[in-house]
């Protein structure tokens, strides 16, 4: 087994910063940090996904749940290293452990962690993760299996987020220029 040296501290901090930079620039989510600044590791990173589909039971049916939340944890050993996650509120999914059991999230994001991965793309996977479960290799757990037999039966479509519906009016455009010279040839004043 080969030792990885962890990155230079400054290299880590700018890494990290620029990450979380790029998670709240590409993301509607909330990114909460427990030092901003990363003088002290490790750093916790509770995100709170908003507008992002996601099972829930409620009651004995199946519904969905817009808001979600994880919780990062990164050490000084970041990339290198892979951050602990755990999921932090309700959830009815085959490779998600709701927190009472531990919270843990099952995909190939974590497995294959390496120096190349980013918590922006783990904050993407986790979206597809969500509105995608795997029924066929969900973790060996009372809720997770209980979520597999369902999806199984019942493939996950859930309704789109609070979209602002379209109007059905045309859109006016305003200063055309051919609106001139189309009223001059109708004979009309501008």
């Amino acid at each position: 087994m080969v030792m990885q040296l962890p990155l230079p501290r400054d290299l880590l901090v700018s890494r990290l910063k620029n990450e979380i930079r790029e998670c709240r620039r590409s993301f509607k989510h909330y990114f909460s940090i427990s030092d901003p600044d990363f003088r002290e590791f490790p750093v916790t990173i509770m995100v709170t996904l908003v507008n992002t589909p996601g099972p829930v039971l409620k009651g004995d049916r199946v519904g969905t749940r817009y808001t979600h939340k994880l919780r990062i944890t990164i050490t000084e050993d970041y990339p290198f290293q892979t951050p602990i996650v755990r999921w932090r509120s309700k959830i009815f999914h085959p490779n998600i452990m709701p927190p009472s059991d531990g919270g843990y999230i099952c995909t190939k994001l974590l497995d294959e962690w390496s120096f190349r991965s980013t918590l922006p793309a783990f904050i993407r996977g986790i979206e597809s993760l969500l509105l995608n479960p795997n029924p066929d290799n969900p973790y060996d757990n009372d809720t997770c299996t209980k979520a597999a037999e369902y999806f199984n039966r019942h493939p996950y479509n859930p309704p789109l987020a609070d979209v602002p519906k379209e109007s059905h009016r045309k859109p006016v455009v305003i200063g055309d220029e051919n609106d001139d010279k189309n009223n001059r040839r109708k004979g009309k004043k501008s």
